[in-house]
């Protein structure tokens, strides 16, 4: 739940710590110690195991005279529960569970061991709760109950200071509320409330996680530019925040855009593989064959970074989309490692757009191997078959689709409007307003043909035919059936 600042500051590490807690404990300066224990939680550094820190935190406390606290650190620590329930039982014998900060300390103990019910129990027989009582709890159920009832502890919270706020909106990023529900369904305006949420209570400060987040998010929902905005606005930015960045320019086809800013990046921070993904696949949306080849050369021989198969792959798809297939298919042959589906996959796409049939067929054996129940690779040769005017061929590899039992998969569309996801499929009349979606789609459809848009149905490809029904199929039927494709309805209702 914390983001682990050591990351984005090598020097800020559990070994930098480590000589102020011997300080602190010779000194017994319990006050700044636990300062400084709070700042180990709250900065992610207590998710790195290092013993020596544990140590270093359990010699501090027992030095000062806090053994209760340095026996719940280290059940809590080791996620040992059955110590934990022990050293509980034993703060009770004693007379100690009036004491809050030695409840907190179990309430941590409990939740950092998931038991989330015991960890309630004990927080409502404590009398005295103080924030740390609450965000502690706050931590727990977010980890192991989810968001939604993490939300209701958060709302009952009589105070909430910046480490309840942080937790509460990294919980929401880490449930998927930002990058999946908000990015995948477009659903911007949860994350905006997100973003608000973190800028009235964190201010500009935000945390560096949050901040990255929200990046992620309005980059994945269209809104690149506001991407940018809270990017700068960012106080600090790490290399997951700048490859945050350049993935968003880079999905977006903001590829000179990416190349100008990476010279930026790597003044601050020293790039890794990932930023050298967003960066070649930058290069390839936009058909920046000097710069993506600089960039892929430059990976060992300038950062010491050993191509992965994701490097290979953005090389393998900007060299097809150039036309160069002839050198993609030899950087396949070179590669120290076997091409997988993405690859091949990506070869087979610039194919199919260069009209490469024979390196196609080629591809295509190799991607039957991997997936021999794929039928989008099928599907793909049969319309180039018919496109090139053998149709013969098209119709014996959809023959044997058939033959086989394989059909097309559905492909699948959503929006996310008025707080509602909306889904649909080809040709879907599910859907409550049909009528008014296909009403708007053929006034849409009449607009594009009177600007001169004429649909290709030569290469539609309909699951489980042989192609015998297909020809006799009216030509205004097919062309329907293209317009009727589930991206359709979702730009119609987001029309």
């Amino acid at each position: 739940m914390k983001w682990p600042i050591f990351r984005a500051f090598p020097s800020f590490s559990p070994g930098y710590l480590r000589p102020f807690l011997r300080l602190c404990a010779q000194q017994s300066a319990l006050t700044i110690g636990k300062k400084l224990h709070a700042l180990i939680l709250t900065t992610g550094l207590s998710t790195n195991q290092n013993s020596f820190l544990l140590n270093a935190l359990m010699h501090f406390y027992a030095s000062c005279g806090d053994i209760t606290s340095a026996r719940e650190l280290a059940c809590a620590w080791l996620r040992d529960v059955g110590v934990g329930s022990q050293g509980h039982g034993c703060v009770v014998k004693m007379g100690f569970e009036r004491r809050v900060k030695v409840c907190n300390a179990v309430m941590d103990m409990y939740g950092k061991c998931g038991m989330v019910g015991d960890m309630r129990r004990v927080f409502g027989e404590t009398e005295e709760k103080n924030v740390v009582s609450w965000t502690v709890v706050l931590d727990g159920v977010l980890k192991w109950e989810g968001v939604r009832s993490g939300r209701m502890v958060f709302d009952e919270m009589p105070e909430r200071n910046e480490v309840a706020w942080t937790i509460m909106i990294v919980g929401y990023v880490g449930s998927g509320f930002s990058n999946e529900a908000c990015a995948q369904s477009g659903n911007v305006v949860m994350g905006r409330w997100i973003h608000v949420y973190g800028l009235k209570r964190m201010g500009m400060e935000m945390d560096i996680m949050v901040g990255t987040a929200m990046v992620d998010m309005y980059a994945k929902c269209g809104r690149v530019d506001t991407a940018v905005k809270v990017f700068e606005c960012m106080p600090r930015r790490n290399v997951v925040a700048w490859n945050a960045m350049l993935s968003g320019l880079a999905m977006h086809g903001r590829g000179r855009v990416v190349v100008d800013m990476f010279p930026r990046m790597i003044k601050v921070v020293r790039p890794d593989d990932l930023t050298f993904i967003a960066v070649l696949s930058a290069c390839s949306h936009s058909c920046l064959i000097d710069q993506g080849s600089y960039y892929f050369d430059s990976l060992e021989l300038v950062y010491g970074i050993t191509p992965r198969i994701d490097h290979y792959a953005c090389m393998v798809d900007l060299l097809g989309r150039a036309g160069r297939l002839e050198e993609a298919e030899t950087l396949i042959k070179q590669m120290p490692i076997l091409p997988n589906e993405v690859v091949l996959g990506s070869l087979l796409g610039s194919c199919n757009s260069h009209g490469k049939l024979q390196l196609a067929e080629r591809v295509l054996q190799k991607l039957i191997e991997m997936k021999p129940h794929n039928t989008e690779y099928h599907i793909l040769l049969s319309n180039m078959y018919a496109l090139a005017g053998k149709q013969h061929k098209a119709n014996a590899l959809r023959k044997v689709l058939k033959t086989k039992g394989i059909r097309k998969v559905p492909g699948m569309s959503s929006i996310h409007v008025d707080g509602q996801v909306h889904q649909f499929s080809a040709g879907d009349k599910s859907h409550p307003r049909t009528l008014d979606i296909y009403l708007l789609l053929d006034d849409i459809i009449q607009r594009l043909r009177s600007a001169g848009y004429v649909p290709n149905p030569a290469s539609q490809f309909f699951s489980g035919s042989d192609g015998i029904e297909d020809n006799a199929m009216d030509l205004e039927e097919r062309e329907q059936a293209l317009f009727s494709h589930s991206r359709s309805w979702q730009s119609v209702l987001d029309f």
